[in-house]
């Protein structure tokens, strides 16, 4: 990796080679360590994405590296610098730390990096020694963007000397743009509301990409922490990365959010997108999956004709910091900077202390292993923790009488993140760490009120999840690979079945495509059978109460309750007010029986050892993946 690139090595007098790393959706991984499972991890890690990057940049006669946010939240170490220890005046945040010692050109930020306040994502950002870009996050907003009074500035305008193919050097100038999604005002309205408000991407890049040519840009960068989806714009994107890339005026694209890699055959098939050149509507463009599991690299050749300069040619790819061997294990790339890792030792030895404090204690194996086939204690146990809360705090209210449920949803259950992303804490001392792991995010508390019809609708919308299966057939595919587990909400206190022969309601964005569909059969509260017009309250996280997901009877109008704790304190409190848990499964879901059908899924291997406590479930081993997953077969 240490020789040239081609494009160094055969640039004409003409030309010059620049090379574009990416990393995104850090998340806080800077060790190469896993804080729920306290173990080390080789798959994470900047300090492991940094060794790559040292490599590449040396190996480039012009070179950029470039963050494309999430990066302040995502494990505890992130927790332990916000709840715990705080940004004072004058600290620097470990993540910011790692970045300038890593030499970054320039960052944009996520949506996540809002989770703990705007104070502190300033204080956090105070330390940086890079510019730091947000284009559709404004204070005020103006009659156009170019009026828009940006919490960050919403672009750069690098000025740097390239070097070309015969070792002269000449000016250039290069704009970088940052963008993330605007539903961020939604997802963390308590933070944000009043503060700050957001531009569709589509419409912030139109109104500044001609300014940074007007400026004097050379080349133009597009951070854009949005995922690869939809060609066609639409007002509010979300993953807006493909309509962005076919401006004009933007030279490459460097997309995350997704936590996917690009490019990759995943995105096979999707309009304007060329998964094997790695480019979008023919321009080069990258995803550097999440963790610091990859790097992603543009190579550019550019071309001088007067004083401008144009592309000529490129290449993209993503490279892993390790790969999975045939028996399901996993082989490191490269080894950890030490410079990186002293950089923030004392950070993850607090974060080590912090994580191991007992909280409580529990009778029952809290694992996700099953959650997506069965009813299941570690979700069950999240549930119970909202549903004692919000029944405290709606005590002698108006809502008090109403029937109380609440909705939990697996946060670790494989899919994008692994054989190894499964919650699995053991009898015993629950910690710090264990509660983490039961609950990643930061979310707070919030209570909503829906109908019958809207319950029915936010479970259909759940359900979306599994496939439709062919009644008689043997041995499909159960899970929809494109669908998050986070999504996929239980609700305690009612019992319901799944026709797994209907299709889904909804898609995969909660779009209505099958207003027939009804997966959702024998809804019942306390017994008996759900009317339409019944009203309930729903225990709930802010994410989903502020509308994240699309589920019906979720929005500003119905949340009766906007709870100032996170779940995962609630969960803390929970546990150490009973001292002792035991969650079981109560039943409250199950597949709706279909004759002479079996389907597949897949799971973490370590759940073999808790295939014994699922007797009644009719389930077998079905062999192992390449991924390193276990695939088990059940019986409808």
């Amino acid at each position: 990796m240490n020789v040239l690139h081609p494009y160094s090595t055969h640039a004409t007098a003409t030309q010059a080679h620049l090379r574009i790393l990416e990393t995104t959706d850090l998340h806080m991984h800077i060790y190469p360590y896993d804080y729920y499972w306290d173990e080390p991890r080789d798959t994470v890690g900047l300090a492991r994405t940094a060794a790559i990057i040292q490599q590449l940049r040396a190996a480039a006669a012009n070179c950029l590296v470039v963050d494309n946010g999430d990066f302040l939240q995502g494990n505890p170490m992130g927790d332990y610098i916000a709840f715990e220890r705080g940004m004072r005046n004058g600290d620097i945040h470990p993540i910011i730390a790692t970045l300038n010692a890593v030499g970054y050109d320039a960052v944009t930020l996520g949506n996540h990096d809002f989770n703990y306040g705007i104070d502190f994502l300033m204080k956090s950002m105070a330390g940086a020694t890079f510019p730091v870009v947000s284009a559709n996050v404004a204070t005020r907003l103006g009659s156009d963007p170019r009026r828009d009074e940006t919490l960050f500035p919403p672009y750069v305008l690098l000025d740097r000397t390239i070097i070309d193919g015969s070792g002269q050097t000449h000016k250039i100038k290069i704009g970088i743009i940052g963008f993330l999604p605007p539903q961020i005002i939604n997802w963390d309205r308590r933070h944000l509301e009043g503060n700050v408000l957001t531009r569709d991407i589509l419409e912030a890049a139109q109104g500044l990409l001609p300014q940074m040519r007007e400026e004097g840009a050379d080349l133009i960068l597009a951070l854009s922490h949005s995922g690869i989806g939809r060609a066609n714009a639409t007002p509010g994107m979300e993953n807006a990365s493909v309509p962005l890339a076919a401006l004009p005026e933007i030279d490459a694209i460097l997309t995350g959010h997704s936590h996917l890699v690009f490019p990759s055959p995943i995105f096979q098939g999707l309009p304007a997108v060329d998964a094997v050149a790695g480019t979008i509507h023919g321009k080069p463009a990258v995803m550097a999956g999440f963790w610091g599991s990859h790097l992603g690299q543009i190579d550019l050749l550019l071309e001088r004709s007067g004083s401008d300069w144009r592309v000529v040619s490129t290449e993209s790819t993503a490279k892993p910091i390790a790969q999975r061997t045939s028996d399901g294990g996993v082989k490191p790339l490269v080894e950890s900077l030490p410079p990186i890792l002293d950089t923030v030792s004392r950070d993850h030895s607090a974060t080590l202390s912090y994580i191991r404090r007992a909280v409580g204690r529990t009778k029952t194996p809290l694992h996700s292993y099953f959650a997506l086939v069965s009813d299941d204690p570690s979700v069950q146990i999240v549930s119970s923790a909202q549903r004692w809360y919000v029944r405290q705090l709606l005590a002698g209210s108006q809502y008090a009488s109403l029937p109380l449920l609440s909705a939990a949803a697996p946060f670790k259950a494989g899919g994008r993140g692994g054989p190894d992303y499964f919650t699995d804490v053991a009898v015993g001392d629950i910690a710090i760490k264990n509660v983490a792991d039961l609950y990643l995010y930061p979310n707070t508390v919030r209570a909503v009120e829906v109908s019958g019809a809207q319950l029915k609708d936010w479970l259909e919308r759940a359900v979306g999840i599994f496939n439709q299966l062919t009644p008689g057939l043997a041995d499909q595919p159960l899970l929809n690979p494109d669908f998050p587990s986070y999504n996929f909400d239980m609700v305690q206190g009612v019992t319901y079945r799944i026709d797994l022969s209907q299709p889904s309601k909804f898609d995969t964005h909660g779009e209505l495509i099958h207003p027939r569909a009804r997966r959702i059969v024998d809804l019942r509260y306390e017994g008996a059978p759900i009317a339409n017009d019944q009203t309930f309250i729903v225990a709930t996280n802010s994410y989903r109460a502020n509308g994240g997901g699309q589920f019906a009877g979720t929005g500003k109008d119905h949340i009766i309750l906007q709870a100032p704790d996170t779940n995962r304190d609630v969960l803390v409190r929970y546990i150490t007010d009973q001292g002792t848990v035991h969650p079981v499964a109560e039943g409250t879901w199950a597949f709706l029986p279909l004759s002479n059908t079996t389907a597949l899924f897949e799971t973490g291997p370590k759940a073999q050892g808790y295939l014994s406590d699922f007797a009644s479930l009719p389930i077998e081993p079905a062999g192992q993946t390449a991924d390193g997953f276990f695939c088990y077969r059940i019986a409808l």
